[in-house]
């Protein structure tokens, strides 16, 4: 029997009411941050911004390793003639646009609460946006971290997925072996991080069309994931999102 699970973040616990790909909302999101603290850019400036944003995109330019934030934001406030002290304001009010109006799926909380209960090791893996730092990328999963004992990041390994050091990383700090770990994600490079592994891959799918990605299981809710740890969820899921043990 699997002994722990690995959750990736964005569309798999948390849904986000963005495109994966942020490109176009770059210039509205310096706009807003124009805005609210009275930034006078320029043409130029705005230009400067869009061109090192999309030099980290890693939808346009994939890489293995982390960017940090601190990185990315001096090349963005050198160019745009922004005091280095503006830092923190500016890195806030960017990844908030970003995150506005996302929520927890409603089978989320349920369903980590009967796997924690059940003595699952919990963890996350989640690749973050242009080296979002922690206390950001992690606020929006605040209401079930309780039952995550290793919520990692990109930022916590150093790598992004598809390469497996990260996994390879998270395992060794669960102190279990990788094929007893199930891996959950949303995309092509959890499922290759997965496989890649050793470790057992489920796809998410809500509702998109079906898709391959090498997959060793594809659900539609995480409450599917119970009898995978020995829990039998409820005989009406849609009725009781409870995750409760039925015998």
């Amino acid at each position: 029997m699997f002994q722990g699970a690995v959750f990736d973040i964005g569309q798999t616990l948390v849904d986000y009411k963005i495109p994966m790909n942020w490109s176009k909302l770059y210039r509205p999101a310096f706009e807003h941050i124009a805005d609210k603290y009275n930034y006078n850019f320029s043409q130029d400036q705005y230009q400067k911004a869009v061109n090192i944003m999309t030099k980290y995109n890693t939808r346009v330019y994939p890489r293995d390793y982390e960017v940090s934030s601190t990185v990315i934001f001096t090349e963005i406030l050198d160019g745009m003639e922004i005091a280095l002290e503006d830092m923190k304001q500016v890195k806030e009010s960017f990844y908030a646009y970003f995150k506005r109006e996302c929520h927890l799926y409603s089978d989320v909380e349920p369903t980590l609460r009967a796997l924690s209960e059940k003595g699952i090791r919990l963890g996350t893996l989640s690749d973050v946006a242009y080296g979002m730092d922690n206390e950001y990328a992690l606020e929006d999963i605040a209401a079930i971290i309780k039952y995550i004992e290793w919520p990692f990041t990109s930022n916590d390994t150093g790598y992004r997925k598809s390469c497996t050091k990260g996994l390879e990383i998270l395992a060794e700090k669960m102190g279990t072996d990788l094929s007893d770990l199930v891996v959950v994600g949303d995309e092509e490079k959890d499922m290759a991080c997965a496989k890649k592994a050793g470790a057992y891959a489920v796809f998410i799918n809500r509702g998109q069309a079906a898709r391959d990605y090498g997959q060793d299981k594809t659900i539609q809710t995480l409450t599917e994931l119970l009898p995978m740890f020995g829990i039998v969820a409820c005989d009406f899921p849609e009725k009781c999102m409870c995750a409760c043990t039925h015998d």
